[in-house]
């Protein structure tokens, strides 16, 4: 079973940085695809990015160049540090895990909003 913990969410000024963690408690994390998503209110649940257990990565278009993910193996946790923060990356952001066929798991979700 695969259990998603998000944290790091929070209130932050239009060009702020925040850093996003998710800890998974997850058997061979290490071959898992783990993924950030958002979702604003009344909008789909949108990919950000995600991250294999290699280490190739693919992100949104409309956060490539200010987010990055990055993953520590050895401590089952994938992180997303969000720079130049825009008023529209506010949403709720979850985790995900999945293996490469698979369907994804989801965490519980951290708010982030960008307000001035």
């Amino acid at each position: 079973q695969v259990q998603l913990v998000e944290s790091g969410g929070g209130l932050v000024k239009p060009g702020g940085s925040l850093r996003l963690s998710c800890a998974a408690s997850i058997n061979r994390f290490n071959i898992y695809v783990m993924g950030w998503y958002r979702q604003a209110p009344g909008k789909q649940r949108d990919l950000v990015a995600t991250i294999t257990g290699g280490g190739s990565t693919n992100y949104a278009d409309s956060v490539k160049g200010r987010f990055t993910i990055s993953r520590e193996n050895a401590k089952n946790t994938v992180y997303l540090q969000m720079n130049s923060l825009k008023p529209e990356d506010t949403a709720v952001y979850y985790c995900s895990a999945r293996l490469q066929l698979g369907t994804n798991s989801w965490g519980q979700g951290t708010q982030v909003t960008v307000s001035s």
